[in-house]
C-alpha cells in the first residue's frame, strides 16, 4: 500500500514538472480548466434540459438548426463538419433521424457518392417547437451571466484559438 501511495505521489510530481516545463509558471492552466468546466457543465445542462422538456437530443437539435441555417439541406460531409461530428457518428445520427421523419437523405446531384441531408416539414416543425426552450437555456445559463463587454472579449478570444479542422 505504501509503495502504491509513493508511486502516485511520484506521478503527481512528475506531471507537475511536465506542466511547469510546457507552461512556465502554469500560465493559462486556470483559463484552460475554466474553459473545460464551463463547456462540459453548460453542454450537459443544455442537453439534459432540452431532452427532458422536449424529448429531442441536443445533437439532433444541432443538426436541424444547421440544416435550417443552410437553407434546408447540406452534404453529409459538410453537415458533419458544421456539427463538429465524425462522419461515422453523423451517419448513425442521420439514419435515426430519417427513421423519425425529421430529415431525408438523397444523392447529391451529379455525384453518385455524395449524400445530401435535407430538412423535412416534420424536422422544421420540431426545430421551431424546441428552439425557444433551448435558447432560453442559453440565455439563462450563459448570456445572462456576462455583460456585453465580456461576451465580446470571450468571442474574440475563442475565435483566436478555434482550429479549422474536420472531425473525421
Amino acid at each position: 500500500m505504501h509503495r502504491q501511495a509513493a508511486s502516485k505521489v511520484d506521478t503527481a510530481e512528475l506531471l507537475d514538472r511536465v506542466v511547469l516545463k510546457e507552461l512556465p509558471g502554469r500560465r493559462g492552466m486556470g483559463a484552460w480548466r475554466a474553459l473545460l468546466r464551463a463547456h462540459a457543465s453548460l453542454m450537459r445542462q443544455l442537453a439534459t434540459d432540452l431532452e427532458k422538456k422536449t424529448g429531442l437530443h441536443l445533437g439532433d437539435f444541432d443538426v436541424l438548426g444547421r440544416l435550417a441555417e443552410a437553407g434546408g439541406e447540406l452534404r453529409m460531409t459538410e453537415l458533419a463538419d458544421r456539427t463538429l461530428s465524425s462522419r461515422s457518428g453523423m451517419t448513425r445520427r442521420i439514419d435515426r433521424m430519417v427513421d423519425e421523419g425529421l430529415v431525408r437523405r438523397a444523392n447529391a446531384g451529379g455525384d453518385a457518392r455524395g449524400v445530401v441531408v435535407a430538412l423535412t416539414d416534420a424536422g422544421s416543425s420540431r426545430l421551431l417547437e424546441t428552439a425557444p426552450i433551448h435558447l432560453r437555456g442559453v440565455a439563462d445559463l450563459f448570456v445572462a451571466k456576462l455583460d456585453d463587454q465580456e461576451l465580446a472579449a470571450l468571442e474574440s478570444a475563442l475565435d483566436k484559438v478555434t482550429l479549422d479542422c474536420g472531425f473525421g
